[in-house]
């Protein structure tokens, strides 16, 4: 084999990998190395998911969050207006995957049935992506919340879906001290809004999520979270949601 051939080879077996990686927005197929967290079916809701008891907790399983029929689409997809969360209650009614990671790529479609509709998207049940219709400041729509504004306003509107695509990584730590702060990278409907980005700590206080009431949310503990899906008293559909486990060593989350 010429040195030209074994060239072209390579420069093909190294595109490989990252072509399907970096396939993004709404329809993406899970990829075959990953796992689907929820296909639109009850029995994957109930198998996949539980409720987050947190302080604020008042729901009780099975998980209250309805399957209903895709409003745009063939097939099904879960409703986030949980009855225990009804006034804006977060904390009260949240899902959160049983398996915890620490690196990932996630995949999450969601649909807002009507203006205002809040939710969110938390990465180890620690750091929120946020969903909430007619918002684009720090606590809007695509905003690592309270740190981060997307790069652009990529949202498709209400009653439509949209995706986030993200590559996290998890905080590092050396003899139990945090040495690393999390970092993420997200493509919202394709288009990369966050490249890279630093997380500086949980938002939201104890009824957010994990670590929330350990030093004001900047007390991060080594200890992975799941993926975890905020009800608030809106209609807001989640479907297609699936999630690779990874391990980025000392890779940055750029794709």
């Amino acid at each position: 084999m010429n040195n030209s051939l074994k060239s072209l080879l390579t420069i093909i077996l190294l595109a490989i990998p990252f072509i399907s990686f970096s396939q993004v927005g709404v329809g993406t197929k899970k990829l075959k190395e990953a796992k689907m967290l929820f296909d639109g079916s009850r029995k994957m809701l109930d198998n996949n998911w539980t409720y987050w008891e947190g302080p604020r907790f008042k729901a009780q399983l099975p998980i209250k969050w309805q399957i209903v029929k895709d409003p745009v689409d063939k097939g099904n997809a879960m409703n986030s207006n949980d009855p225990a969360a009804a006034g804006g209650l977060y904390g009260a009614a949240d899902i959160v995957t049983k398996e915890e990671f620490r690196d990932f790529r996630l995949h999450v479609e969601f649909l807002v049935q009507k203006e205002g509709g809040n939710s969110g998207v938390y990465l180890q049940n620690r750091y929120e992506i946020q969903i909430l219709d007619g918002d684009y400041g720090l606590h809007g729509m695509a905003a690592i919340i309270n740190e981060h504004l997307p790069l652009e306003e990529a949202y498709n509107g209400v009653g439509k879906w949209n995706a986030y695509d993200i590559l996290f990584k998890a905080a590092r730590f050396e003899g139990g001290k945090l040495t690393e702060k999390a970092r993420v990278t997200i493509y919202f409907n394709g288009k990369k809004i966050h490249e890279d980005k630093s997380i500086q700590q949980v938002w939201g206080g104890p009824n957010s999520g994990q670590d929330g009431g350990n030093d004001g949310g900047k007390g991060i503990t080594d200890r992975p979270g799941g993926i975890k899906l905020q009800a608030e008293g809106h209609d807001v559909l989640y479907r297609n949601i699936w999630i690779q486990a990874l391990d980025l060593g000392s890779k940055g989350t750029d794709f």
